[in-house]
């Protein structure tokens, strides 16, 4: 009986050994493989089948019924290309727009240019009128009411009342004095009027 046990333990440490030896190292290596041909972008099973059609008896399992199949396929491609060209077609048009939107840009940007170009321009020139502006009232100040008197009230209401507004009060009143009382009255009217 102990020779029927220390055979039997014989013929699996046998089994265990073929395992250790043979069996896990194949495994082990397959999967290795599997990982690293992964890892390289091989995609083994996709070869595996590639390889497997090829085979005359094997072929016939993998492929089944490829008629149907490949119209389906067909059918697949030719809606992807209408599909690509409608995408182009829309591609194009949206460059299109996008390059009629870029030169009404420039064009919007020349026009602004052209815009600040002008204020400055008036600025410039608004602020050289109110320097002339300010040497006529300095002119009216300087000279007596009896000589300015007679210029103001031949000059139009509007610019004669921008002139009275801006001179100061005792040169306003030495101007007003020298004028008639009419010619007086309307200024100060027209100045009360302004001022409220």
């Amino acid at each position: 009986m102990v020779k029927q046990i220390e055979g039997e333990v014989v013929k699996k440490s046998r089994f265990k050994g073929f395992l250790f030896v043979l069996v896990v190292p194949l495994v082990s290596a397959g999967a290795l493989a599997l990982v690293v041909l992964s890892l390289l972008g091989i995609n083994v099973f996709e070869s595996a089948k590639d390889l497997g059609s090829k085979l005359p008896v094997i072929s016939q399992y993998l492929n089944g019924d490829d008629s149907s199949t490949a119209k389906e396929e067909g059918q697949k491609v030719i809606s992807l290309e209408a599909e690509i060209k409608n995408k182009e077609a829309k591609l194009e048009q949206l460059q299109s727009q996008l390059k009629n939107k870029d030169s009404e840009i420039e064009r919007i940007k020349l026009e602004k240019k052209q815009l600040e170009e002008q204020t400055e321009e008036l600025t410039a020139i608004q602020t050289e009128n109110k320097r002339a502006f300010k040497d006529i009232v300095n002119t009216y100040e300087t000279i007596s009411g009896k000589k300015a008197a007679p210029i103001i009230t031949e000059l139009k209401d509007e610019e004669a009342l921008k002139i009275l507004t801006n001179i100061k009060a005792e040169n306003l009143a030495d101007i007003l004095e020298s004028m008639s009382p009419q010619d007086a009255a309307k200024y100060t009217e027209m100045l009360t009027n302004e001022s409220n």
